[in-house]
C-alpha cells in the first residue's frame, strides 16, 4: 500500500482493526519520521480507543494507553530502550491480555518481539509525503 499524505496514512490505519483484533502483538518498523505514529492514530480511531488528535508519540513516556470498547491499545516506543534490563522495568508482560493490542515501535531491537509478533507493519518514506506500508501476519 502506498499512501500520499498524512491523512491517507491515518485512514489506512483505521482499516486495520479487523487484522489487529485482540489479543495482538504488533511490531512497527520504520525510520524516524516514517509515519508510525500517524498510522497508530488511525488504528486507535478505528478501535474507538482515542481520537486521532489524542494520539501522540510516546517517545519520552515510552507507553501510552488508549482504552476503548473493542480493545485496550498500548502504544509503546522502545527507541530509547537499549538493554533487556531497561525493557524489563517497563513491565510490558503485564499489559498482555485478551483485550489488548500492543503496538510496539522499535521492537525489532529485541529478539523476543520479533519472535512473538502476530503482525508486522513496515513503513518506508518513498517521497516527501508518500509512504509505502507493508503489513504481514503470521
Amino acid at each position: 500500500m502506498i499512501t500520499h499524505s498524512v491523512e491517507e496514512t491515518i485512514a489506512f490505519g483505521r482499516t486495520l482493526t479487523g487484522l489487529l483484533a485482540p489479543p495482538r502483538l504488533v511490531l512497527l518498523r520504520g525510520e524516524l519520521g516514517a509515519g508510525k505514529t500517524m498510522l497508530i492514530k488511525g488504528i486507535a480511531a478505528g478501535f474507538e480507543a482515542a481520537s486521532e488528535e489524542d494520539v501522540t508519540s510516546p517517545t519520552f513516556t515510552l507507553v501510552h494507553e488508549y482504552r476503548g470498547p473493542k480493545a485496550n491499545l498500548y502504544h509503546i516506543d522502545l527507541y530509547r530502550i537499549d538493554t533487556p534490563r531497561q525493557l524489563e522495568t517497563l513491565g510490558l508482560d503485564d499489559l498482555v491480555a485478551e483485550n489488548s493490542v500492543l503496538l510496539i515501535e522499535w521492537g525489532d531491537k529485541f529478539a523476543r518481539f520479533v519472535r512473538d509478533r502476530d503482525v508486522e507493519i513496515t513503513l518506508e518514506r518513498v517521497g516527501e509525503n508518500d509512504r509505502k506500508i507493508q503489513v504481514s501476519s503470521r
